[in-house]
């Protein structure tokens, strides 16, 4: 129940720093490119921006045309996947001249409970926008799959894996053979939350590896104060190969930014 009464899902939570970014992304996608004026029609009036497991951000903006042109979410969902992401987390709309955030459609709530059910949407509500999972978006939902079509409904849809059970690590996919080979043993952290214990280590392939696996440290420090044993211990050789690499994850990281960095070890029978 939100503030005065209006109910909102139990997920919904307010906006984190990377959903805060994720909004000016979609901003500036719409307003560098729509084609209508002010409270005018146009073939190009929303904006969207997707973010991947790995903090990168991907941006498209709607084709409208009466037959059923794309809506904006669609086209950044299809952009992110033509550049390689593979695990999507989240995902806004934003209107252009100023409009702020949307809610998606109802086809695209669809599109979004079929596909990335545990995606978190963000959408305006009478507090301001808020982030919530994309199958709360769709109480009492039917999930279609390529494989079997219309299912029945299913209740175990709507259960967080993130919120049950050892915590979740998502690793770009190019680190499962490091990882599982032992090579690399730690991972740094910008902007997440790891603490020591049992993890599943889910690695963003098509499909998705999931490893077992026990974080036994998280040592926190500032993204300057990186060794090059912390490098070594994610195969890589300096620490300035190390903060290169981190770039390439969050590109919006500077050298006075705390990061964790988390020590594991993988079941050796996974």
């Amino acid at each position: 129940m939100g503030e005065n009464g209006f109910p909102l899902p139990a997920s919904a939570r307010e906006l984190t720093d990377d959903e805060w970014a994720l909004v000016e992304v979609a901003r500036r996608a719409i307003d560098e490119n729509t084609d209508a004026e002010p409270d005018g029609d146009g073939v190009h009036t929303m904006g969207a921006a997707v973010m991947a497991a790995d903090h990168r951000m991907y941006a498209g903006v709607n084709l409208y045309h009466f037959t059923g042109g794309p809506c904006a979410e669609l086209v950044a969902l299809s952009a992110a996947r033509a550049q390689g992401a593979r695990q999507i987390v989240c995902i806004v709309a934003v209107g252009n001249h100023g409009r702020g955030v949307v809610g998606p459609c109802g086809r695209d709530r669809q599109v979004f409970l079929d596909y990335h059910p545990t995606m978190r949407v963000l959408v305006p509500t009478p507090y301001g926008p808020r982030s919530v999972r994309a199958v709360d978006l769709m109480p009492l939902a039917q999930r279609w799959t390529s494989e079997s079509g219309t299912g029945p409904f299913d209740p175990s849809v709507y259960d967080d894996p993130e919120a049950s059970g050892p915590q979740t690590v998502r690793f770009h996919p190019r680190y499962l053979d490091a990882v599982r080979s032992g090579a690399k043993t730690r991972t740094t952290r910008w902007g997440e939350a790891v603490t020591t214990g049992p993890a599943r280590f889910v690695f963003e392939s098509d499909p998705e590896v999931v490893l077992s696996a026990t974080v036994t440290d998280v040592r926190g420090c500032t993204v300057a104060e990186l060794t090059d044993e912390d490098a070594r211990a994610e195969d890589l050789t300096t620490a300035d190969d190390l903060r290169a690499a981190l770039g390439t994850h969050y590109p919006a990281i500077g050298p006075a930014d705390a990061v964790d960095v988390v020590t594991f070890r993988v079941d050796p029978d996974r």
